[in-house]
């Protein structure tokens, strides 16, 4: 017999079995139709920036990227593999289908020569080889790896070299720097080929700045990404309609109207970039027989000195710097070369952790001078690079001679430390003509005192972004390639770092700021299994809930049966 009590527990047991029911279904629901993910690493090694997850969300065709790091590697290509793959996963569901992956083996070519071809084509591209040393059953095998991949879009491909980082850095914190910049380097590639950028890169000419074929590999690549105009300061109105402008080794003075076009530039928000040098060096005035390098008067100190930073008239020298061939002797009527330590050539390799400058690999510096910043209310200022702490500074003027090379090092004269040769000056600038006329002969006499919001980057080294041309060819090196050495430095990636951080207002550069732990794989892997049993404990209780609810009922129908 079913007394009134019992039909209301079975009543209220109905609405839990009910009740647990829906809370299943609509988990399930919910779990089909919105998308979520949890990155519960302790490095947050899962997370896509919310600038890269936008671009990729706005993908209008299907972005296709082949991978050359697949085959068996040692752990740390392993990770990086590893950590590519995870990426491009990542990628996949936040473009919603348009991006595709593929990991190719270039080794599994069996032909010899169409291998070799491939290879060569990889390397056309700017995807470049490296040899691989592992153990392997107990003997010592190299093997040829390709660290990149080619991503393509609508027509259009380039190359991503993945084996990114400091040289001077161990293997591991190499590899590690190498799957830290994962996201940036692909996401960057990707913005490159299907987001055409619409700002203005103005190159300022006029005053002595480095030639067309000095800077043409770095122009080259800007326009890649932005749009390139040149133009004389002195034939140009004002600098309205341009995003930024870059001023690259000037070697004559300013007139006061050309610094107040770049002055009410930046005051109206436009951004800048300086690559200056304080003194005049150079090495043709060397190889005749010696000189004194003398300050240049280039009318600029105030302006700059306005925005925060003041350039030295001197050279530093460095126990960390580069080569350059000297004659030594002849054999014959054939001069005898050998590569000698010119230490007024500084080989910039500490950084901050800037995002311009993060895990960037050495900069090859000329000629370079100390830099100081002074008052500059409201302006925040961050150094980017500098020399090594076996440093030493010669004051103006400084005797250049190739004697030098020969002259036996005194380390107690290179105690000067570490000296920052670059900053980034961020803020509301106070304009130089401040409480003044406008100069004559400028069209815009209104003088904005106080700026906006705005960015400006500033290097005491002229040289930085200047490319070496093939005396015989006339074609321009890459630039950061050392053609003595043979090898290539970061300087291009410092400049196009530096301008992607001063025009990019959606934050991408900013990815390059991601830190992963280095830990053994082993490691690593068991910290992602543990990932997957916290984000079942998150789901489990819910789940018991719902079935605690169906036993409960079944129990209690089983019971009220009886009666």
């Amino acid at each position: 017999m079913v007394t009134e009590q019992n039909k209301s527990k079975r009543g209220s047991d109905v609405m839990v079995f009910l009740a647990s029911v829906a809370g299943i279904i609509l988990l399930n629901i919910l779990a089909a139709n919105y998308f979520f993910r949890l990155d519960l690493t302790e490095d947050k090694r899962y997370t896509i920036a919310p600038v890269t997850k936008q671009m990729l969300g706005n993908l209008e065709q299907e972005v296709v990227v082949d991978v050359y790091l697949e085959g068996d590697f040692p752990a740390g290509f392993k990770r990086l593999q590893q950590s590519v793959r995870e990426t491009l996963d990542e990628f996949r569901i936040y473009a919603g289908g348009n991006l595709r992956y593929n990991f190719i083996d270039p080794t599994e070519i069996t032909d010899e020569q169409q291998r070799n071809e491939f290879y060569t084509s990889l390397a056309q591209k700017g995807i470049m080889p490296t040899n691989l040393r592992a153990t392997e059953e107990g003997k010592q095998v190299e093997r040829l790896v390709f660290p990149g991949a080619v991503i393509k879009y609508n027509g259009k491909e380039t190359a991503v070299n993945l084996l990114k980082g400091n040289l001077a850095a161990s293997p591991d914190e190499r590899l590690n720097q190498s799957v830290e910049g994962v996201e940036y380097e692909m996401a960057t590639a990707i913005r490159k080929l299907a987001f055409q950028g619409n700002k203005i890169i103005g190159y300022i000419t006029g005053q002595g700045e480095l030639e067309q074929e000095q800077v043409t590999d770095l122009l080259g690549s800007l326009q890649e990404y932005y749009r390139v105009a040149r133009g004389e300061l002195d034939q140009i109105p004002s600098l309205d309609g341009l995003d930024l402008i870059i001023i690259a080794k000037p070697t004559q003075p300013y007139s006061e109207a050309d610094k107040y076009k770049i002055d009410q530039f930046i005051m109206k928000g436009g951004k800048a970039v300086f690559f200056v040098d304080p003194i005049n060096a150079n090495m043709d005035s060397v190889g005749a027989g010696g000189t004194f390098a003398m300050p240049y008067n280039l009318n600029l100190d105030d302006l700059l000195f306005r925005y925060g930073v003041r350039l030295n008239p001197n050279l530093i020298m460095d126990l960390n710097s580069g080569f350059i061939p000297l004659v030594t002797g002849y054999l014959g009527d054939k001069p005898q070369t050998e590569m000698v330590n010119w230490r007024f050539y500084p080989l910039l390799n500490n950084f901050s952790k800037h995002p311009a400058t993060r895990n960037l690999d050495a900069v090859y510096s000329k000629f370079v001078s100390t830099m100081d910043t002074v008052k500059a209310e409201g302006i925040r200022k961050a150094p980017l690079v500098y020399t090594s702490a076996y440093s030493r500074i010669m004051e103006a003027p400084v005797p250049l001679t190739l004697e030098e090379t020969r002259m036996e090092v005194n380390p107690a004269q290179y105690q000067a430390g570490q000296q920052p040769v670059g900053y980034i000056l961020e803020g509301k600038f106070t304009s130089l003509f401040r409480n003044r006329n406008a100069p004559a002969g400028v069209q815009q006499t209104h003088v904005q005192e106080q700026g906006v919001e705005s960015k400006i980057a500033v290097f005491s080294d002229g040289d930085l972004v200047r490319n070496d041309v093939n005396p015989r060819t006339g074609q321009a090196y890459e630039l950061g390639f050392d053609r003595y050495n043979n090898m290539t430095f970061a300087n291009k990636e410092l400049a196009m770092n530096t301008v992607h951080y001063l025009l990019d207002a959606e934050g991408l550069i900013n990815v390059r700021s991601k830190e992963i732990a280095l830990r053994p794989l082993d490691k690593v892997r068991v910290r992602e299994e543990k990932t997957y049993w916290q984000l079942l404990n998150l789901v489990a209780p819910i789940m018991l809930l719902g079935l605690f609810g169906v036993a409960r009922y079944y129990l209690r129908k089983r019971k009220y049966e009886r009666f």
